[in-house]
Parts: C-alpha cells; sequence; structure tokens
C-alpha cells in the first residue's frame, strides 16, 4: 500500500487522560461516557471521536460514489451513532448505525448509493467483519 496521508495521536491515561494530536490543533481532554464509570472532567470520549470521523469519512466516500454516478445532487448528511457494550463474550465491543440523508425522492437510489459508499469508505474497510455496522439511505 502506497500511503498517501499519516497523523500521530498521544495519549496519556487512557479514557481518562488527554490526547493531542501532531501537527493540528487537536488538543483535548477525554473522559469515559458516563455509562462506562465515573469520570472527574468535562471532555469527549473516544466513541464520540469515531462518530464524526466515520461520519465525515462516510460522507466523503458517498460523494465520490455520486459523482461515479454522475448525479447532480448536494452533499449528502451522514449520521454516525456509534455505542459500546459488551459482547458475549464479555469483552468490550463497538457498533455502528450509518445513515446517509441524500436530497432524491427515490428511497431506492438512496439506499443503493449509500450501500455502494459502505464499500468505498476506508472506516468501512477498516471495520468490515470486526464489528456490526448497519447501513441505510434514505431520502431527504
Amino acid at each position: 500500500m502506497i500511503i498517501d496521508y499519516k497523523t500521530t495521536a498521544y495519549s496519556t491515561s487512557g479514557r481518562d487522560g488527554h490526547v493531542r494530536v501532531e501537527g493540528s490543533p487537536i488538543d483535548f481532554d477525554v473522559v469515559r461516557p458516563v455509562n462506562l464509570g465515573p469520570t472527574k472532567k468535562e471532555g469527549v470520549n473516544p466513541e464520540q471521536l469515531f462518530a464524526a470521523g466515520y461520519a465525515a469519512c462516510f460522507g466523503s466516500a458517498l460523494q465520490h460514489v455520486i459523482r461515479l454516478h454522475k448525479l447532480t445532487l448536494p452533499p449528502p448528511d451522514v449520521q454516525a451513532t456509534v455505542g459500546i457494550g459488551r459482547n458475549d463474550a464479555g469483552s468490550f465491543q463497538l457498533e455502528v448505525d450509518l445513515v446517509a440523508i441524500i436530497d432524491t425522492d427515490d428511497a431506492a437510489l438512496a439506499d443503493s448509493l449509500t450501500q455502494e459508499a459502505h464499500f468505498v469508505c476506508p472506516y468501512s474497510h477498516a471495520t468490515r467483519g470486526n464489528i456490526t455496522v448497519n447501513v441505510s439511505g434514505r431520502p431527504r
């Protein structure tokens, strides 16, 4: 694989610590989600960051698919909901629900474009076969 871009993040003290990303304005406290235990401060949690990254990446993949089909649709909205919980083995695991909202009256087209984007998106490649990712597209 030829790497086109790299970034490096540094974390101290895990879910109740601090994160910064080299060469960027990202520099903040990290906290546990409320349901995973007590926290002493305000901040963001890894699941929120993952949801934001996946939503943005999937939105770009969807725009790519729309261009491939030579459609003239405005950029779609993507809602990524990331959950964390215990699996059957008792280990923590993530689950993602992706909903793409596409400016069309054709529900079948919206879902088809979304399913195709799921095979283009790098986050989808990284999660495929590892966690449950539910993908759906709907018209606006």
